[in-house]
């Protein structure tokens, strides 16, 4: 427990009343309609979303989950998450400017837009529960995790008492605000959890009992935790943290804020961009941010705590007022901030409080969208007021809210929670990528995949068939390839359903296409229908997927080559170094003569 100073508390409630003052500045415009209170009137330039989308990922769960991953499995543990970066480069250059140009207000919407009768309203309404509430409910419950974690080694609080304080002031600018709200806040929050998070990890770095980086690197809990890629000679670390997460997690796998094809908090910033340039502008802003710049501060904070709390006994004696079933590897960053000075630790705490404040407000904003226009605008008042509309969304917020601070109260450690949502989703992601370009895909599809995946994952994760099958060391298979039965089961399945079922009327889709206008040989069958009907498809731009391919490949090279350029630097690797950083900068001129390739097919 550390004592704070004035200064400190003068950081902390400035930030506070900064947030709230920007909530009630905006309420006024932000009540007048759900356009302007989910999007914004669709209104927002790339830069200001970009940075929302990298203040809201900042969260106060991830530098614990970053910190969990290096000290279990090392540095090259991260590739479990840094393998999503094809799937969100596959967004900036191919999904996003489908997304701007549909006009939905949702990326739910999108299912009655691309399919059509009950199945499709079914799909809608029903994950508009199954994402705006339970799988809302649970990755906001992380988040409060986390502060659950901060709250009570730096501060001495109870798990109530941080869930109370911290979701209050969160829920009300989040409720009163709206969208225009949360991403004007995301601003300001942006600057301040950068600030904080590069300043503990210097100063940390720094303790006399860690000595610098020279001394960190040297130190025998950490020397074999810094390889960037495992070890090719160790393929049972090499399969599971490397292997599988590029050969298969990235497009297979549904995952808030890494969707393949787009989805989520990510969608709802896309549809609220000026124009489709705009949400590529964003999108691509918040890949570069959260891959290439901002990892490091929080592997270096992890790579000292091993040094000052070398294992889970001296996180122990060191706070004995957190309960066993709280104490997990991922509370090893918040322990070591209790090190942090004063003046710092203010500005640490209030990123803390920033980093949670843009998620929950985000997860908060995005899954009452869901409710209000998926859910009670479909199925209970279809005949609603504006005014209606935007009084739900703040009921659904507070509601939101309550459910995942209770949640909270329940789990353990991030690590855990963000592996069963990677199986939980396993095996869909593909259907997002190919909707778009495959015309044969309908609404039984998904449902299929959906329940699929979800019941498969519930049999291996809590019933004995799992442990048989996949438990470490005495399972009949290696524990890593549970991910990949899940993944080729789902496939398989709604592979199976999509040649049973019927394909979608074709005037709905000669209604997606003509809104879309996707192109490719996928929807070939769909044109010569309509020509035939008598209906013409817009088929004259050249198909733009294949140089959307391209710069996604050439933007992972370059971002990559970001990413472990900063960290060979840190190292003092300076052959490395300076190889990557040259790559970088070459694939980076690449991208931007591809880019005008890109922009010509732009709206």
């Amino acid at each position: 427990m550390v004592a704070l100073d004035f200064w400190d508390y003068i950081i902390i409630f400035s930030f506070f009343a900064i947030t709230l003052g920007i909530g009630l500045y905006v309420s006024k415009s932000s009540g007048r309609s759900s356009a302007e209170y989910f999007l914004s009137g669709r209104s927002m330039p790339w830069w200001l979303l970009g940075m929302s989308m990298v203040a809201t990922t900042f969260s106060t769960d991830t530098p614990n989950l970053v910190t969990d991953i290096v000290r279990t499995n090392g540095v090259s543990g991260n590739w479990v998450w840094w393998a999503f970066l094809l799937t969100g480069l596959l967004t900036v250059f191919i999904y996003a400017g489908l997304w701007r140009r549909s006009n939905v207000n949702t990326d739910l919407e999108f299912y009655e837009l691309r399919y059509g009768g009950k199945p499709a309203r079914f799909l809608r309404g029903f994950r508009a529960v199954y994402l705006g509430v339970i799988f809302n409910v649970i990755t906001m419950s992380a988040v409060t995790l986390a502060a659950i974690k901060i709250g009570g080694i730096m501060l001495g609080l109870e798990p109530w008492q941080t869930v109370v304080s911290a979701g209050l002031i969160t829920v009300t600018f989040s409720a009163v605000g709206g969208f225009k709200g949360v991403v004007y806040t995301d601003f300001v929050l942006f600057f301040v959890a950068m600030a904080g998070a590069v300043g503990a990890a210097y100063y940390l770095v720094n303790l006399p009992e860690v000595g610098g980086l020279d001394a960190l690197f040297s130190h025998e809990k950490v020397k074999d935790k810094l390889e960037i890629v495992p070890d090719v000679n160790d393929m049972g670390s090499l399969i599971p943290l490397l292997i599988i997460p590029l050969a298969v997690q990235w497009w297979s796998s549904w995952y808030p804020g890494a969707e393949p094809g787009g989805g989520g908090y990510i969608a709802q910033r896309m549809l609220s961009a000026k124009n489709e340039k705009h949400a590529i502008g964003a999108t691509f802003f918040f890949n570069i941010m959260h891959y290439a710049v901002r990892p490091w501060p929080w592997i270096l904070v992890a790579l000292a705590s091993l040094v000052v709390f070398p294992d889970l006994e001296s996180l122990q004696r060191a706070f004995p007022i957190v309960s066993d079933d709280k104490l997990g590897h991922d509370l090893a960053y918040s322990a070591m901030l209790t090190k942090l000075p004063t003046g710092l630790l203010g500005l640490v705490l209030a990123s803390l409080v920033a980093a949670y404040m843009s998620t929950i407000s985000t997860q908060l904003n995005w899954g009452s969208s869901y409710i209000v226009y998926d859910f009670y605008k479909q199925r209970i008042n279809p005949k609603a007021s504006e005014k209606q509309l935007v009084r739900v969304g703040r009921l659904a917020t507070v509601g939101l809210m309550v459910l995942s601070a209770l949640l909270a109260l329940l789990l353990q450690n991030a690590l855990q929670l963000f592996e069963i949502l990677l199986v939980f989703g396993a095996g869909t992601g593909l259907i997002f990528i190919l909707r778009w370009f495959w015309w044969r895909i309908n609404a039984w599809s998904e449902i299929t995949a959906m329940f699929v995946s979800g019941a498969l994952s519930l049999i291996l994760k809590l019933t004995p068939i799992g442990t048989y099958l996949f438990a470490k060391d005495t399972g009949m298979m290696p524990d890593w390839s549970e991910y990949i039965v899940v993944v080729l089961v789902t496939t398989l399945a709604w592979l199976v359903a999509t040649y049973i079922t019927p394909p979608e009327n074709n005037r709905v889709l000669y209604h997606f296409y003509e809104k879309i206008r996707p192109g490719g040989p996928g929807w070939n069958k769909v044109v010569e229908d309509a020509s035939v009907d008598g209906v013409e498809l817009e088929t004259g731009k050249k198909w733009s997927v294949p140089s959307g391919i391209l710069a996604m490949l050439v933007g992972s090279i370059m971002i990559y080559s970001s990413l472990f350029a900063v960290g060979y630097w840190i190292y003092g690797r300076w052959f490395w170094a300076t190889l990557l950083t040259l790559l970088a900068m070459a694939t980076g001129t690449i991208l931007l003569l591809l880019w005008k390739r890109i922009k010509g097919n732009l709206e």
